[in-house]
């Protein structure tokens, strides 16, 4: 049986960004909710509002607006693939296809650090979409909770990352 087919969100981005962080797909909870990082056990929320000063807890709509102000963009690396389930393992190879970077850096061009929420999202982005070589990359631990990684461990490579 074949799994259903996926598509991402597009991207979460204001003017003047310098910072894109990518995810490989959102997993079930925060596809039917339609909102990045929905997981209520997700730590992404509560990771990047303490980086950058907002309240994790704030409506959707303003914990988005908190984050572009800040000069993060938020995005996935495959705009569509097959999978069962919300396990980057369980990702269909032969099925990813990824978003149009090339069109996504030309509009905007002030970005210069790429961070990978994740291994995976690293390892498909490198093996589906040209390297960039004046591009910063950093891969961070995955704020999924398949991640078992404490709360504090990762939010401490996430500021060494992130903060200058």
């Amino acid at each position: 049986m074949t799994s259903p087919t996926l598509h991402s969100f597009p991207p979460l981005v204001a003017t003047g960004a310098r910072i894109l962080i990518l995810g490989n797909m959102p997993g079930v909870v925060s596809l039917r909710a339609d909102r990045y990082y929905a997981h209520p056990r997700n730590a992404f929320w509560r990771i990047t509002g303490a980086l950058f000063g907002f309240d994790a807890d704030a409506p959707y709509d303003e914990r988005v607006a908190a984050l572009t102000e800040a000069g993060v963009a938020l995005w996935d690396v495959l705009k569509s693939c097959r999978r069962a389930g919300s396990l980057d393992a369980a990702v269909e190879p032969n099925s990813m296809v990824p978003n149009d970077f090339d069109a996504f850096f030309a509009a905007h061009p002030t970005i210069a650090h790429v961070c990978f929420n994740g291994t995976a999202a690293e390892r498909n982005y490198r093996r589906l979409v040209e390297t960039r070589a004046a591009m910063r990359y950093s891969r961070l631990p995955s704020t999924s909770p398949a991640h078992t990684a404490s709360f504090e461990s990762k939010a401490a490579a996430w500021r060494d990352a992130l903060i200058d």
